[in-house]
């Protein structure tokens, strides 16, 4: 269902919008969570090590297509927003260009340079081959997942928020079948779990392209709307880029931290890659919420109502404070044990460190969430390079702690990258959004 967030309450809008969104996040990682338990139940802890070791280089290439084609989807939003669907069908068309040329050069470059970051990366030895067989056939179907990621995109620059929620959940049961089939009783090893989760997408893109081309009429782009235009590609990349570097520069400093907890054994490796997919999951609402807020500000500036926009972002705020609040408290005593779901742990070690990082790393959830909210405003509102910037400052900060404290203070230096990282962010992000909006309002 299409909807127009230039009309209502701000955070009525946003809330409603947030929550399918928040919904389908949890469940697009459910994919790798469910990898992971599978994998480290039936086939140890050196097997979770080799699948969670991937965890950086999957944010680095899923975040730059996340970001790729969420920059695309504000040019849809703001189009959507001035009612121009003559300008609508015309982005569309060119996003698809854009996706087809992204899909092939992402699938072979990475395809081709596998081996290579991961001896960068240092994965050891015992957990390589293993490491490199998953990774290698998630790019593989990496075609799937820009798809998908595009079809979405478009559901919600239309204000649709639901719909890639419910492919989603279809796919994720898939996931879960699968895994126990390629796992558990065929002898896949590692690299069922990786099918499992490259045929619950390739299920999830289907669906949602016969959903979209069906439900959306206005987006049926003609061969005179297909006419490639440069201005337009340029338009498009010059949002898409500055998100995708956006991801992938935050990625980089995740690459930097991960390899240096390679160097420290399989059981630090498998306990940092259960407590970040836990710590994915609690935290979902932020990107939520910055879903919200860049389509809700894309559309209202579009329209121009600005106003609305602050309103929405204040909105916003007190629903992240809110929340931070709630799951900090609840996640002290719940943590510990859902660790123990991801493998056997008889002497309480991979408990232990997993405890250590997440119950540093919670008490900065709150701005982490103003990350998404400040960041993603900007971007509704055209700005690419600020965003950008922000990601700069985050891998600054990340290389820092650990070229700084990691020989001496090793593990913990790791658990204190990500907050160093996400207070670091802010620095460019807030004040910006706040001179900017008040040069348009003015």
């Amino acid at each position: 269902m299409i909807k127009d967030m230039t009309k209502g309450t701000p955070w009525k809008l946003i809330f409603s919008f947030m929550v399918p969104v928040c919904c389908g996040n949890i469940f697009q990682n459910f994919y790798n969570i469910v990898d992971s338990m599978i994998v480290g139940r039936f086939l140890g802890v050196e097997a979770l090590a080799a699948v969670g070791s991937t965890g950086s280089i999957n944010f680095l290439v899923i975040g730059w297509i996340v970001g790729m084609t969420s920059g695309f989807g504000i040019q849809l939003s703001q189009a959507f927003g001035a009612n121009d669907e003559k300008r609508l069908r015309h982005y569309l068309a060119m996003s698809v260009y854009l996706c087809i040329g992204l899909a092939f050069l992402m699938t072979t470059g990475l395809l081709i340079a596998n081996r290579g970051i991961l001896q960068w990366m240092n994965t050891p030895e015992e957990i390589f081959y293993n490491t490199a067989k998953y990774i290698g056939i998630i790019y593989a179907g990496l075609p799937v997942t820009i798809l998908y990621n595009m079809l979405a995109t478009i559901a919600r620059a239309l204000g649709d928020s639901k719909t890639p929620l419910y492919f989603l959940v279809l796919s994720s049961v898939l996931n879960i079948v699968l895994d126990f089939l390629f796992v558990a009783v065929l002898p896949f090893g590692v690299a069922g779990a990786a099918y499992a989760t490259v045929l619950a997408q390739a299920v999830s893109a289907g669906l949602c392209l016969v959903y979209v081309w069906k439900k959306f009429p206005m987006i049926h782009f003609t061969k005179k709307d297909a006419l490639i235009k440069g201005r337009s590609i340029y338009n498009l990349l010059s949002m898409g880029i500055p998100m995708g570097l956006q991801f992938s520069i935050t990625a980089i400093g995740t690459m930097i931290v991960q390899a240096s907890l390679n160097t420290l054994g399989a059981t630090y490796i498998a306990a940092y890659s259960a407590t970040m997919k836990i710590q994915n999951i609690v935290t979902q609402v932020y990107p939520a919420l910055g879903t919200a807020i860049a389509t809700y500000t894309g559309q209202n500036y579009g329209a121009g109502e600005m106003k609305r926009i602050k309103k929405g972002v204040n909105a916003c705020l007190i629903i992240e404070a809110i929340y931070s609040i709630l799951i900090m408290a609840l996640s002290w005593s719940v943590f510990p044990m859902t660790v123990r779901i991801f493998a056997q742990d008889p002497t309480g070690e991979l408990q232990m460190i997993a405890c250590q990082m997440f119950r540093i790393s919670m008490w900065f959830f709150f701005p982490l969430g103003s990350i998404f909210i400040y960041r993603n405003v900007l971007q509704g509102l055209g700005n690419g390079l600020v965003p950008m910037l922000g990601g700069v400052f985050e891998l600054i900060a990340r290389a820092l702690v650990i070229y700084i404290l990691f020989d001496s203070m090793r593990f913990t230096a790791i658990c204190i990258s990500d907050p160093a990282a996400w207070m670091s962010a802010l620095i460019p992000l807030i004040p910006y959004y706040y001179w900017f909006i008040n040069k348009k309002q003015k």
